[in-house]
């Protein structure tokens, strides 16, 4: 994926330091070449010789070199890097990125560069929490510069909070979408996410239990990568993603118009839990529960199998339809049989049941089942899921 991308690593003092070494490893693994440059409090927590033979490359760690900037090369290493890295970015690097500071190799480098940067910061609860990261944040965001995380969690120092550094598998993901912003640009690409609610009477509704976590960080890495998204969403809780035009609805024949009625796409992936079934009469008023009487009847009827729909269009059908099939038994066999039954290309089963929570979590495991057979994709968190749909997606698309 990274094949013939330079990398330019920088990485700062901090205890996440450990992290970037296996960082390291899964970007040579993906076919980058690594140029680590580490400053003198990164020494105190990973050695220069643990990273450059990881790297495969000498470390850099003085803008005094008399052998390497006798022709000025901390400017030679800017240039030949695609991307620069800071994994752990600290709130001193920061810092002096918003200030425009240069009083060694790493800020001189930053400073001096003319290639996109990525932050993957990592700092104490409370320093990611203070007014002056705040502020250095939006200065370096407005210049242009992108993140991923820092993410929740417990800190070496016993705190809990944001802070962490993001996951290396997360970071490499993060550094492919860098490389390929714009992969997409022209293609257009639809996404539906979250539960749908089939109402009963004015305060009763049928629904699955989606939060649409899933189907918002599709749609946040399709348009990453420059696809003209429309999100297509029921009544979820998870926050819209940014830079996607949004289409709300509540029920699953809306879904359906909504759908129908977006006009023609390259892709389209239905990550929405969209209820099987209806009422076939909604109650004007609120049903009484009301002692010695008989519980409702409740008269099902089966909502627009919009998965279906779409595969199995004689025009108009886009080049890749994916689904998504949620089971708590027989999950590739099942999966399987969806795929086939449906129409679609693909179908992303995961296992709902047992004591992970996938619906309404934070985490996903997938099997992604396809005409050539099924892969079995790790544990991991949702965004990771999504960014790794997009990978795969634009493989098939270009």
């Amino acid at each position: 994926m990274l094949a013939g991308k330079n990398i330019l690593l920088i990485i700062g003092g901090g205890i996440a330091a450990y992290k970037t070494l296996e960082l390291i490893r899964l970007l040579r693994k993906d076919g980058a070449k690594i140029t680590p440059v580490m400053t003198s409090a990164a020494a105190e927590f990973v050695t220069p010789m643990s990273v450059s033979a990881l790297a495969g490359e000498a470390v850099r760690q003085s803008l005094f070199d008399l052998d390497e900037e006798a022709e000025m090369g901390h400017i030679q290493l800017t240039r030949a890097a695609d991307l620069v890295v800071i994994a752990p970015a600290t709130a001193d690097l920061i810092a002096k990125m918003a200030n425009g500071l240069a009083n060694d190799l790493a800020s001189t480098l930053l400073l001096a560069g003319n290639k996109p940067v990525l932050l993957a910061p990592a700092m104490n609860v409370a320093m990611w929490n203070h007014p002056a990261t705040r502020r250095n944040l939006a200065v370096v965001e407005k210049d242009g510069i992108v993140r991923i995380g820092p993410e929740a969690g417990e800190m070496a120092c016993g705190e809990f909070g944001p802070g962490r550094m993001s996951e290396p598998g997360e970071i490499l993901t993060a550094i492919r979408n860098a490389l390929t912003a714009g992969k997409l640009t022209g293609k257009r690409v639809l996404v539906t996410s979250g539960p749908t609610h089939e109402p009963i009477d004015p305060v009763r509704y049928i629904a699955n239990r989606s939060s649409g976590l899933q189907g918002s960080e599709i749609a946040r890495a399709f348009a990453g990568m420059g696809a003209e998204v429309v999100f297509v969403t029921g009544p979820a809780v998870s926050p819209r993603p940014g830079g996607v035009q949004v289409v709300e609805v509540e029920t699953a024949r809306e879904m359906a118009g909504a759908v129908d009625g977006a006009g023609q796409f390259d892709a389209a992936i239905f990550a929405a839990a969209v209820a099987d079934w209806r009422v076939a009469v909604v109650q004007n008023g609120k049903m009484k529960k009301e002692a010695g009487k008989p519980l409702p009847d409740l008269d099902l009827v089966e909502n627009p199998d919009i998965l279906r729909s779409v595969s199995q269009r004689k025009t108009g059908r886009p080049h890749l339809v994916i689904g998504f099939a949620a089971e708590t038994d027989n999950v590739e066999e099942n999966a399987v049989a969806k795929r086939i039954r449906k129409g679609c290309d693909w179908i992303l089963a995961n296992d709902v049941g047992g004591d992970r929570a996938v619906m309404g979590g934070e985490d996903n495991q997938i099997l992604l089942v396809t005409e050539d057979g099924v892969e079995q994709w790790s544990w991991m968190s949702k965004r990771q899921v999504a960014n790794m749909l997009a990978d795969r997606v634009s493989e098939e698309l270009l």
